[in-house]
C-alpha cells in the first residue's frame, strides 16, 4: 500500500527523502551540464540541473507523481484533478496513467496548445474554463469526486520536488548557491527542504519576473500578497505563492530577486545557442538571475535548476515566425 502523505503541515527532509525513493524508476535522474562560456560570463562556474530534460519536459513531474504514488487505495479510486496552465497538467495527467486513474485537468482556454496537447496524450480530460481556474477545480472535485493535487501548495507535491536539489546536492559538492524560479513556489520551497539541513552553508534564492513579483513582495511584507494581473512572459510563473509555500520560504529564509523579461529571453538564447538546450522562458529566469549585475548573486559555485524545457516553437520570443523549410 502506498505510504501516507504526510498532513497539511509542511513537508520537513524526511518527506522529500521518502519522495525520493518512492518515485525512483518513474521519473529521470536528469543530469547536472556545465558550460565554460557561461561560466565566464557569470564569473562562476555554473552547474546546470537539467530539468527540461524530465519526464513530460518539466520538474513537475516529481511532484505530480509522488503524490498520486502516495494516494492510498480508497482515494485513488476516485480519481485525480487539478488546474493547470501547463507543465503540472501533463504531469498529473502522467501519474495518473501510471496507476491506471481518471485524470481531470481544468486549464484556461487561451493555454499553451503544447501544453494542452502534453496533457491530453496522456488520456486526461480537460475541463477548458474562462473564469478563476480554482473555482473551476472545486467545482469539478465537487461533482467527480476526484481528488484535487494542487500544483504547488500541497505537501506531497513539494516534497517531490524538493527531490530534484537532493539529486543536484549529490551530484555536485560545495555549491554556495542553489537558484530556482518562483512562481507559486513549489520547486523553490523543496530546494530550500532539501538545500538547508544537507548544506546549511548553501543559499538558496528564487529567480521571480518582475512583472509577477508577489513572492518577493510577500516575502517582504511578511503576508502573502497575491498576483494581480501578472504580466510576464514566463506562463508558468504568474501564480501566487500559498500558505505551505510562503511559510517555508518564510522560515528558511529563503531569498527572492526579481527579473525583467528581456533580461530571461536573452538568457534563453544564450542556453539555446551556447548549450543546445531549449528551456522555457519560466527556466531561463533562473540563468538571467545569475547573469543579472543588479541581482548580487554572486559565488565560485552556483546551482542552477533549469526547470522545464516546454516551449511552443511557433512563439519563440526573438522570432515573429517560424523559419521556413527548405
Amino acid at each position: 500500500m502506498p505510504d501516507p502523505a504526510p498532513d497539511r503541515r509542511p513537508p520537513r527532509l524526511e518527506h522529500v527523502i521518502a519522495a525520493a525513493d518512492r518515485i525512483a524508476g518513474h521519473v529521470h535522474r536528469t543530469p547536472v551540464l556545465t558550460c565554460s562560456g557561461l561560466d565566464h560570463l557569470a564569473g562562476a562556474s555554473l552547474f546546470f540541473k537539467c530539468e527540461c530534460l524530465q519526464k513530460t519536459g518539466a520538474f513537475k513531474a516529481r511532484g505530480a507523481t509522488n503524490a498520486v504514488l502516495a494516494l492510498d487505495a480508497a482515494d485513488a479510486a476516485r480519481g485525480v484533478l487539478t488546474h493547470s496552465s501547463g507543465n503540472h497538467a501533463a504531469a498529473l495527467a502522467r501519474a495518473a496513467s501510471i496507476r491506471g486513474l481518471e485524470a481531470h485537468i481544468v486549464m484556461p482556454r487561451d493555454a499553451s496548445r503544447v501544453k494542452r496537447a502534453a496533457a491530453e496524450s496522456y488520456g486526461a480530460t480537460i475541463h477548458l474554463c474562462d473564469g478563476p481556474r480554482d473555482e473551476a477545480a472545486a467545482e469539478l472535485a465537487a461533482s467527480t469526486g476526484a481528488v484535487l493535487v494542487h500544483p504547488s501548495n500541497d505537501p506531497m507535491v513539494i516534497a517531490g520536488q524538493g527531490t530534484a536539489a537532493l539529486e543536484l546536492l549529490d551530484q555536485i559538492d560545495d555549491l554556495d548557491l542553489v537558484v530556482t524560479p518562483v512562481g507559486g513556489g513549489g520547486l523553490l520551497s523543496g530546494t530550500a527542504l532539501a538545500v538547508e539541513p544537507r548544506a546549511p552553508g548553501t543559499r538558496v534564492v528564487g529567480a521571480e519576473p518582475s512583472g509577477a513579483d508577489d513572492a518577493f513582495r510577500s516575502l517582504q511584507q511578511g503576508r502573502i500578497v497575491p498576483s494581480v494581473n501578472p504580466r510576464t512572459i514566463a506562463d508558468g510563473l504568474r501564480t501566487s505563492l500559498g500558505d505551505l509555500t510562503f511559510e517555508i520560504l518564510r522560515s528558511h529564509g529563503v531569498e527572492i530577486v526579481t527579473v525583467d523579461d528581456q533580461r530571461t529571453i536573452e538568457a534563453m538564447r544564450l542556453l539555446l545557442e551556447r548549450m543546445k538546450l531549449l528551456v522555457e522562458p519560466s527556466s531561463a529566469i533562473a540563468l538571467a538571475a545569475v547573469l543579472d549585475p543588479r541581482s548580487g548573486l554572486t559565488g565560485r559555485r552556483i546551482g542552477i535548476i533549469l526547470s522545464g524545457g516546454n516551449v511552443d516553437l511557433d512563439a519563440l520570443p526573438w522570432a515573429s515566425r517560424p523559419p521556413a523549410l527548405p
